[in-house]
């Protein structure tokens, strides 16, 4: 994996992205960690067919991603970030409050990771 600045210019943030060389997946993967991301762009032709659309229309299918998750991504990540800062060291427990996705990604990463993980729901 290389880190680069983001080149979006929209971006407001320097370097707020990390950029991957996708390259084909391996037969056997060290964890279910490493199956995230890579999800498949498909064709939605009968949907842009319908509505008349002249252009080419692609959907994301995150649903791909090891947990089922379309925030495993970002689970991942924030485990992998407080890691790499020191704010997360073995033996420490995650305390998340959500409402589902960010839950799922998180409690995934965290538990191939070896951390406990509490997740709290609002009452709404």
């Amino acid at each position: 994996m290389s880190t680069a600045n983001c080149t979006y210019k929209g971006c407001s943030q320097v370097g707020s992205h990390r950029h991957e060389e996708h390259l084909p997946e391996p037969a056997i993967l060290d964890t279910i960690l490493d199956h995230i991301g890579n999800t498949p762009l498909v064709r939605v032709n009968k949907i842009a067919k319908s509505e008349g659309l002249q252009c080419e229309l692609l959907a994301k299918c995150e649903y791909f991603n090891a947990g089922g998750s379309v925030k495993d991504r970002i689970g991942k990540r924030m485990v992998e970030e407080a890691e790499k800062d020191g704010r997360l060291k073995p033996g420490c427990t995650i305390i998340e409050p959500t409402s589902g996705n960010t839950g799922i990604g998180l409690a995934l990463a965290a538990a191939v990771k070896g951390y406990r993980t509490i997740i709290t729901l609002p009452e709404k």
